[in-house]
C-alpha cells in the first residue's frame, strides 16, 4: 500500500488525529466540526486562556454552540494545548492563525510563518498540512513549503501541503463552518486529494477542488475584493444620492427587484470585520511585484476608508441645522461590533468614529448590546450598562453605526433629540421625525 493510499485510508476510517493551530473565530469552530465528525483533535494556541477555556469546555465564540464543545472535550474528542510538541501525535493539521496588516498596510505573516515553524520541528511521514488564514498569492508554496521540506521530507514523497480559504462570516444563521463549500488546491494532486478528503468527510457544505494552492489563495480574495468594490460603489451612490436629495435606500431596494444582473449591497460607515477591509491589500501588495497597479481595488479601498469621517461630517451638519456645535456636543453611538448581532469589533468602523468625534471636541460615548467594552489603538473604552430614556435625551445625537436587532429603535426615536442612521436601522419606525438617512 502506497503512502498516499495509507493516508487516505486513516482519514476515511476516521483514525487521524487532526490538530488545529490558532482557536479564533476560524480555527475553534473548525476544531469542533472536526471532532463532532468522530476525529481525535487537539488545538493548539499560544494563548493560555483560550487553552484553559477550551479544556474546561467553555465557549468564547459565538458560532459554537456551548453544550456541543463541552460534551466533545468530556468525551476526549476534543482538547487543547499551549504545547506544539504534541503536533507529533497528529496527522493533518490545519493552520488558522491571524493574518493582519502592519502599518504600512503590507500583509504580517510573521504567525504563519511561526505556526509553521513550530509544525516543521515535528513534522513526520505522511502528516498533511492544509493552511487556512487569509493571505496573498503564492505564500503556500513560497513560504510554507520551504519551511517544511527543510526538514528533509519532500512534499508529495513523505507529506502533503494544501490551501483551502476560510470562509467564516461571524452571526450568519444561515451559512457556518459545517454547511459552507470548501474550496482546496494542493501542491500536486495527492496534496488535493487528502486535503479534499478530510474536508468532506467533516463538512457538508461540498468541496472544490482547484489545480494549485495559488488559485484557492487568488479564490478568496477575489470574494472579498469583489464585497469590497461593490460595498465602495455603495458608499459613493449614498454620498451622491444625499447631495442629490434621493434616499439611497429606497433606490437599493427599487434595484434589488431585478432578478438578473444586480446583487444589493448597502452603505455604511466604513468596512470593518477580520477580512473584507483587510484582504484587498495583500493582492495590491502582491500585485506589485508583477509591475500592475490596482487602481479599481485602491480606489474603493479610498472610499471606503473614507467613510467614518464622513459620518462625522454628516452629524456635524445634522448638529448645525440645530444650531449646535460638534465641539463640546454630547454624541451617543449605537452598536461597536463591525455587523449586526454579533459581539466581534475587529476593524469596526464605529470605532474610528468614536475617534473622529472625539478629535472634533465632542464627548462621546457608545451603547452596544453584545459589547460592554472595548480596545482601539491601545485604550480601554466602557459603554453604557443600558439604553435609557435618560442616556437619549441627554445626547445632541445619536448615531447608529450597528442595526442590531436587540435595539428598540421606536424607543431611540421617540427619546432621541436627533438620529443619523448609517444603516437603516430605523427603516421600520412609523415615526421618520428627527431621523436622518446615511
Amino acid at each position: 500500500m502506497s503512502l498516499f493510499q495509507e493516508v487516505l485510508g486513516k482519514i476515511e476510517n476516521k483514525q487521524a488525529v487532526v490538530g488545529i493551530v490558532g482557536l479564533g473565530y476560524v480555527g475553534l469552530p473548525l476544531a469542533v466540526e472536526i471532532a463532532h465528525a468522530g476525529y481525535k483533535t487537539i488545538g493548539f494556541d499560544v494563548q493560555d486562556k483560550k487553552v484553559e477555556m477550551v479544556n474546561q469546555g467553555v465557549n468564547y465564540i459565538g458560532d459554537v454552540v456551548n453544550a456541543e464543545l463541552e460534551a466533545l472535550v468530556k468525551s476526549g474528542k476534543l482538547s487543547a494545548t499551549s504545547d506544539f510538541s504534541f503536533i507529533r501525535d497528529v496527522d493533518c493539521v490545519a493552520i488558522c492563525v491571524p493574518t493582519p496588516l502592519d502599518q504600512y498596510q503590507q500583509p504580517d505573516i510573521s504567525y504563519v510563518k511561526g505556526s509553521t515553524e513550530e509544525v516543521a520541528k515535528h513534522l513526520h511521514k505522511g502528516m498533511m498540512v492544509v493552511l487556512e488564514s487569509t493571505t496573498y498569492p503564492g505564500t503556500t508554496e513560497e513560504l510554507l513549503l520551504p519551511i517544511l521540506e527543510s526538514t528533509g521530507l519532500q512534499c508529495g514523497k513523505d507529506f502533503y501541503l494544501a490551501f483551502s480559504p476560510e470562509r467564516v462570516d461571524p452571526g450568519n444563521q444561515q451559512y457556518k463552518t459545517k454547511n459552507t463549500p470548501k474550496v482546496v488546491g494542493g501542491v500536486g494532486e495527492e496534496s488535493t486529494k487528502v486535503a479534499a478528503a478530510l474536508y468532506r468527510n467533516v463538512l457538508e457544505g461540498g468541496v472544490h477542488e482547484v489545480s494549485s494552492p495559488a488559485v484557492a489563495e487568488m479564490e478568496k480574495l477575489l470574494e472579498n475584493t469583489y464585497r469590497n468594490i461593490n460595498i465602495g460603489l455603495a458608499n459613493e451612490m449614498a454620498i451622491i444620492c444625499n447631495r442629490m436629495g434621493i434616499n439611497i435606500w429606497e433606490v437599493i431596494d427599487a434595484a434589488k427587484t431585478k432578478p438578473y444582473g444586480f446583487q444589493a449591497f448597502y452603505p455604511g460607515p466604513g468596512l470593518g470585520g477580520h477580512c473584507i477591509p483587510l484582504d484587498p491589500f495583500y493582492l495590491t501588495w502582491k500585485a506589485r511585484e508583477y509591475d500592475y497597479h490596482t487602481r479599481l481595488i485602491e480606489t474603493s479601498g479610498e472610499i471606503n476608508t473614507a467613510m467614518p469621517e464622513y459620518v462625522v461630517d454628516r452629524a456635524m451638519k445634522i448638529l448645525n441645522h440645530q444650531k449646535k456645535a460638534m465641539n463640546g456636543a454630547k454624541v451617543l453611538v449605537l452598536g461597536v461590533a463591525y455587523k449586526a448581532d454579533i459581539d466581534d469589533y475587529r476593524e469596526s468602523p464605529a470605532l474610528e468614529v468614536m475617534e473622529h468625534l472625539q478629535k472634533q471636541g465632542a464627548e462621546a460615548s457608545f451603547f452596544d448590546p453584545h459589547i460592554s467594552e472595548y480596545r482601539h489603538k491601545g485604550k480601554g473604552y466602557t459603554g453604557l450598562a443600558e439604553l435609557t430614556e435618560q442616556a437619549l435625551r441627554e445626547a445632541d445625537i445619536v448615531i447608529i453605526c450597528t442595526a442590531h436587532a436587540a435595539v428598540d429603535y421606536e424607543f431611540v426615536q421617540k427619546h432621541a433629540n436627533a438620529v443619523f442612521d448609517t444603516r437603516n436601522a430605523t427603516r421600520n419606525v412609523a415615526d421618520k421625525a428627527k431621523i436622518e438617512l446615511l
